[in-house]
This record gives C-alpha cells, structure tokens and sequence, in this order.
C-alpha cells in the first residue's frame, strides 16, 4: 500500500537489511549512519560515511525519499528538495538493532575512520 502522504513512499515494504546492502555485500565497508529507501527498503549508508550508498540509490532508482534508519529517530528527508518531513510510520524494522553499534560494523572500522568521515 502506498502512503496518502507521497506516491514514493511504501509502508509496507520492509527494509533490505539491518546494515548498508552495498557495503555488507562488498565485505569490507562500513558506515556512520544508515537510512532506509521509503520507495523499495533499501538500508544504504549516510553521505557522512565513506561510500554514501543512500544518496547514491536515490539518485540511480529515482527513490529521492529516505528515513533515518538509527534508534530513536523518524525522519524523512527528501532529496529533490533538501528538506526534512514528516512521514507515515514504515514497515518494521524500523531501526537497526540496538546492539549493532553506530560506526558499524565494529569488525571493519579502520583504526582512522574518524578522519575518512565527509
């Protein structure tokens, strides 16, 4: 079913993952912070992290609508307009696990990573 808020925004689509699809599946990148498509699910990494696979899955999908993906926070933000919203409440997950710490995964930080930060 699709939002009456945006025609883009899926609430009954699940996230892909619990971390960032594209660095997981690469198997050896890491994140900040992670956001989740409202469009199809996808969990991508922050523009802050090093790969910033959110923004990039928004621009190649034409998916401009994300939600944070960290406990405790629910916002979207919408790149076509650069402004944060509001939105309906997204199939669960709705975070990643608390126990999973932020930078993540812990295995794969560089000793540096806070100088590898945009």
């Amino acid at each position: 079913m699709t939002s009456d808020i945006d025609p883009l925004i899926d609430t009954d689509k699940p996230p892909s993952g619990l971390g960032c699809r594209e660095c997981l599946s690469s198997g050896t990148g890491w994140w900040l912070h992670l956001r989740r498509c409202a469009t199809c699910g996808v969990v991508g990494c922050c523009d802050s992290s090093p790969a910033g696979h959110a923004s990039r899955h928004a621009r190649q999908a034409g998916h401009p609508i994300i939600q944070s993906f960290e406990p405790g926070e629910d916002w979207f933000y919408d790149y076509r307009t650069g402004l944060s919203m509001d939105g309906p409440v997204l199939a669960p997950p709705r975070s990643r696990p608390l126990s999973q710490p932020s930078p993540g995964p812990v295995e794969r930080l560089p000793h540096n990573w806070t100088e590898l930060l945009h």
